[in-house]
């Protein structure tokens, strides 16, 4: 049973609801939050990105950075920036990429459902990322950006979201750079309210689907004020953190690619030459090739395109993991061959989102920084939401969403 509430968001009035919006904080680095930013005193990224407001190689981590945020998240609703609505709502949060719409539930999920697991992850988190999130959301009392949920396909929730989205929405932009559209409406009725609450405790779990570092965050700091709360009663705000949850079915996972700086030694014909002990390999020539299935991948060296085909044995259809082709490629061509063992750690292996296009790979091939490029097929939603329920993690650099939620539409108070 899923818990969620409704919660009384801090947004931006209509009409400077693109001048607050930004990019999550995660998906830039500082000179590019600088550089977005400039001009502009209403951009959240003096909130998100609060190192901007310093000298250039100001350590985004100082406790002055931390405390900035704070300080102008405060300046924020004090100028009329950002304003809290007066009763507690539900939203509905759409994005539009290449003409196909998903719409999201914005809601308060559960400190508890994140703890027993009825929230569930697929991926590993890393205490210094948590940490930092931890102190973004301590300093402001806040969840300032929201994390992003899959639930199972629901009909009645559905229903609920198309009676509003047939009308005006409150914000409706396209963002800057990536040419997406991105929708806001406002569920104020309260027997509206109540379902979509009743709909999501009829479900057995939630899925995060990206933002794990800050899902871990905001729970861990929700658990935390409990327990310094000698009068805590379950109620209060921080045991709740915002969410948009979006119907799994309108979701897309986009391909997350490798580029390799070396062939571990070997000639280009002797590397080919290895790879046919699992795989089926064809020459494709110099047009790029886009795997087609699940076990077929894109291979790019010495300006030729490859297809690769796992043979049959080399992998386990019914092992949640197994099954997954980054599982494939790390176990068989990146570790086998190439002696990549650490996906994490080791420094002659990148990660190219597919936002970027599968002529990235070549681009960097070709301009001698890299040696060869490996183009995967994306992991479906169903993989992600089998192996989060067998309770086994995604190897690194599994899956890349997009779009991205915008930052800054709605924020959630812990008090």
């Amino acid at each position: 049973m899923a818990i969620i509430k409704p919660f009384k968001g801090i947004r931006p009035p209509q009409n400077l609801v693109e001048q607050v919006a930004s990019r999550p904080y995660d998906v830039l680095n500082s000179e590019e939050a600088r550089k977005e930013a400039e001009g502009n005193e209403k951009s959240l990224y003096h909130i998100i990105k609060p190192e901007i407001d310093f000298p250039v190689g100001t350590d985004e981590h100082e406790e002055i950075v931390y405390s900035k945020a704070a300080e102008n998240f405060q300046m924020f609703q004090d100028k009329g920036w950002l304003v809290q609505d007066d009763t507690e709502k539900y939203y509905i949060y759409a994005q539009t990429m290449n003409g196909k719409t998903q719409y999201g539930l914005v809601v308060c999920a559960y400190v508890d459902d994140y703890m027993t697991g009825v929230i569930k992850k697929h991926e590993l988190t890393r205490r210094d990322k948590e940490e930092d999130r931890m102190k973004h959301v301590r300093v402001n009392n806040a969840n300032v950006e929201p994390v992003f949920f899959a639930y199972p396909e629901n009909v009645a929730l559905d229903a609920i979201v198309k009676k509003y989205t047939v009308n005006k929405p409150v914000y409706d932009f396209i963002a800057p750079g990536d040419g997406f559209g991105h929708q806001l409406w406002i569920i104020d009725d309260n027997d509206d309210i109540e379902a979509i609450t009743k709909q999501f405790a009829a479900m057995q779990a939630l899925y995060i689907a990206d933002g794990h570092h800050r899902s871990a965050a905001a729970a861990l700091v929700g658990a935390e004020k409990a327990k310094l709360n000698p009068n805590h009663r379950g109620d209060e705000e921080y045991n709740y953190f915002m969410a948009v949850c979006f119907p799994a079915d309108q979701l897309t996972i986009i391909d997350y690619n490798r580029v390799v700086k070396d062939l571990n030694g070997l000639t280009p014909q002797a590397f080919l030459s290895a790879l046919e002990k699992n795989f089926i390999v064809e020459e494709k020539c110099t047009e790029v090739y886009k795997p087609n299935a699940l076990h077929n991948f894109g291979l790019y060296l010495e300006g030729k395109w490859y297809s690769l085909t796992a043979k049959p044995g080399t992998y386990n259809d019914n092992d949640p993991i197994g099954v997954l082709d980054v599982t494939i490629s790390s176990n068989l061509i990146l570790d086998e061959i190439l002696g990549i063992k650490d996906l994490r750690s080791d420094k002659r292996i990148d990660f190219v989102g597919g936002i970027r296009g599968l002529s990235e790979l070549s681009k960097r091939v070709d301009s001698g920084e890299m040696k060869v490029a490996l183009a995967l097929y994306p992991v479906s939603m169903k993989q992600l939401m089998d192996i989060a329920d067998s309770g086994n993690i995604m190897p690194p650099k599994t899956t890349w969403f997009e779009p991205k939620l915008r930052s800054g539409l709605v924020i959630h108070k812990l008090g």
